[in-house]
């Protein structure tokens, strides 16, 4: 094993010849339940009916269930790649609408806590596939723990879901502190989720907002909201997106609108775009 981790350290490209298109967008929460898993899925959905090529990471890696959401069955998942024994080409499963998803499987160490030869093959496997894919889309889990706030500071863009209970208010707004001053973060795109109306959502951004400029001194951006919806929970017991099974749902519509939106987001620029920046990023910031 020491010798094949050896052969691929040699084999990496530099930072030059790394992808310099593919976008690396985190959707993190400062708690879990308010729907940011189900926001994952179907953003991706959405954004592969744009013509994107999506991969998705499932980055929540004690307890990874995007495979579960879609009702896919992973046969390897990272931990095979940690072993050496699979390449990360090998456990790309395909879902629906032709997006990527790579299966965290569960119980696994945090990033952070993976031996140098485990961190060098994720960095060199990431970067195989890295040409292949326009939009990463990484899951993380909730809270504020060092590979949740390493995968938001070292994305392109870090989308912050949010519901209207006050402790996701509170915790979400415990998550972007963190980033603002262990990591420097300043700039936050917060996406509103399970809410009865328009007004409803903007009145509770308004509240993480107003904390962000009182305390933080940044203002967070409005991404917008997705509507509480009982086609969702409908969905979720069938395993599917429910862009896929109610295409014309209140929700489903949304997600697209969503999708349409961050698909038109600028290309990524160097050094924060790349997927090979946010690998060396992670590992060497430990």
């Amino acid at each position: 094993m020491k010798n094949m981790f050896s052969e691929q350290e040699a084999a990496m490209p530099t930072m030059a010849q790394g992808s310099l298109c593919t976008h690396v967008i985190t959707v993190t929460s400062g708690k879990g339940g308010v729907g940011k898993t189900n926001v994952v899925v179907n953003l991706a959905v959405g954004l592969a009916r744009t013509g994107k090529r999506v991969l998705v990471l499932d980055a929540d890696l004690g307890l990874g269930n995007i495979d579960v959401l879609l009702g896919l069955v992973p046969r390897y998942t990272l931990e095979h790649v940690l072993c050496g024994s699979h390449h990360l080409s090998d456990i790309i499963i395909q879902g629906p609408a032709g997006i990527q998803v790579l299966p965290a499987g569960s119980g696994l160490p945090q990033l952070t806590s993976l031996t140098d030869s485990q961190q060098l093959v994720l960095q060199s496997e990431l970067e195989r596939v890295a040409d292949t894919v326009d939009v990463l889309l990484i899951d993380t889990g909730a809270g504020v723990s060092p590979t949740v706030t390493y995968f938001a500071s070292a994305a392109q863009e870090t989308i912050v879901v949010i519901s209207p209970e006050p402790t996701s208010l509170t915790d979400a707004y415990a998550l972007i502190k963190v980033l603002c001053r262990q990591h420097r973060e300043r700039r936050f795109k917060v996406l509103v989720n399970m809410v009865k109306s328009q007004r409803d959502a903007t009145q509770t951004f308004r509240k993480i907002d107003a904390a962000a400029d009182r305390f933080l001194h940044i203002n967070l951006e409005y991404l917008g909201y997705i509507p509480f919806d009982d086609y969702l929970p409908m969905a979720v017991l069938q395993q599917k997106a429910v862009t896929e099974c109610f295409p014309g749902s209140p929700a489903s519509q949304a997600f697209l609108q969503l999708a349409k939106k961050v698909a038109e987001w600028p290309d990524p620029q160097l050094p924060k775009s790349t997927m090979q920046f946010l690998w060396r990023q992670l590992i060497h910031t430990s």
